[in-house]
């Protein structure tokens, strides 16, 4: 019991630190994969096997745009599925390795955009290519699931912002990582008439957003600025501001003004808002441009206020 109490609480701290978007999208990914897999495991040993592939089909994003109509969601839920363990673990070391970057660079809020703008964008490539092209329309429908979409977006972003960073990748050695995202691009080009023609398109969607995207950025535009307040909204009816509680004293006896001085320091309304306010400048800061960014001053600011 104790155990699994200390798990949580890693989750939960992992979740509230600030600056972590990349965890944020791993532990969604996560919890979504495992309670997908537990549902797997025993609907099948009750010999209900075709209640859960009915419910994977629901959060799927299906190729046919009358099956998608009825199910719209499935252009959000499919990217945070995944087929099996060594899909996740793939596109999470993926997500995690470039999103730092991104995270360092950028602040943290882009990734979450990045990922959800290239999972947008996978979806409605797939969708398109599927119900134009005569190729695919002949095909039977399919449907599709996975991060990559997301993560290559996070890829080819950070390559066009860094593109002579340098990765040292195991029996290979030094690669600067717009070669590394070229090669994904390249690979899924070529795989774009295969098995998984369609994720190979979802792929180049979003390696295009990526590189869009930090072309944006690089003129003053976010294109996903949107996301982080759509996020911010939903996260204000779940992180209601807690209640004060103010109860009452008697006053104590009349002391000299020195002592008061000396002993009680007055903390006026002004004082708090004052302080409020540098945490919330040092948490934009932090938004647009990485925690890294921050002074060593800023950076002790922010730990004493998360210790109140």
């Amino acid at each position: 019991m104790y155990a699994s109490e200390n798990l949580l609480d890693e989750f939960k701290n992992a979740w509230n630190k600030p600056n972590n978007a990349i965890a944020q999208i791993i532990i969604i990914n996560t919890i979504v994969f495992l309670v997908m897999l537990t549902l797997s495991i025993f609907l099948k040993l009750s010999g209900e096997a075709e209640i859960y592939r009915s419910i994977q089909e629901l959060l799927m994003l299906p190729s046919d745009l009358r099956l998608f109509l009825f199910q719209p969601w499935s252009i959000i839920t499919y990217f945070f599925l995944h087929a099996d363990l060594f899909h996740i673990l793939f596109n999470m070391l993926v997500l995690y390795w470039f999103g730092k970057l991104i995270v360092e660079y950028l602040g943290s809020d882009k990734v979450i955009s990045l990922y959800v703008l290239g999972g947008l964008a996978g979806g409605l490539l797939y969708l398109i290519i599927y119900n134009t092209l005569p190729f695919y329309e002949s095909q039977q429908i399919s449907r599709m699931l996975g991060a990559s979409a997301g993560v290559y977006a996070v890829i080819t972003a950070a390559a066009t912002l860094l593109p002579n960073y340098t990765f040292h990748l195991l029996l290979i050695g030094p690669v600067k990582i717009k070669y590394i995202a070229l090669f994904y691009i390249v690979l899924s080009f070529s795989q774009t008439v295969g098995a998984n023609a369609g994720g190979e398109w979802a792929h180049l969607a979003g390696a295009a957003i990526g590189y869009i995207y930090i072309r944006r950025i690089q003129k003053g535009q976010d294109l996903g600025h949107w996301i982080p307040q759509i996020i911010s909204f939903f996260k204000s009816f779940v992180n209601q501001p807690s209640k004060i509680k103010v109860t009452h004293r008697s006053r104590p006896k009349k002391k000299t003004k020195a002592a008061t001085k000396e002993n009680h320091p007055t903390w006026s309304p002004s004082n708090l808002s004052s302080e409020q306010d540098e945490i919330d400048t040092i948490l934009d800061k932090i938004s647009q441009k990485g925690y890294e960014s921050l002074t060593k001053e800023e950076k002790q600011k922010l730990f004493n206020a998360s210790k109140k």
